[in-house]
């Protein structure tokens, strides 16, 4: 499995989701991380300047930077405003 590992902000905000929501997105995330390729899963997040990408679960999106051999989640919450800076 590929390790990863939460910004605190990213963190906060899986933090105030439901409590069924959160057990949700982390088992997604251990699921995709665990494929051969987990990028196949995943979407590049068009202009950004790194490498970021997005899981979709749910209603939900982790929005994540690939590093090298490992991904740092940078921000987890609902599709409809994840995107907001």
């Amino acid at each position: 499995m590929i390790p990863y590992d939460f910004t605190h902000k990213a963190e906060r905000q899986l933090f105030k989701l439901p409590h069924h929501i959160q057990h949700k997105i982390i088992h997604k995330i251990e699921y995709y991380l665990n494929q051969p390729n987990p990028l196949s899963c995943a979407k590049r997040i068009a202009g950004s300047p790194k490498l970021s990408f997005r899981f979709r679960v749910d209603d939900y999106r982790v929005i994540f930077d690939w590093e090298g051999r490992s991904i740092l989640i940078t921000r987890v919450g609902h599709r409809s405003d994840v995107y907001r800076l």
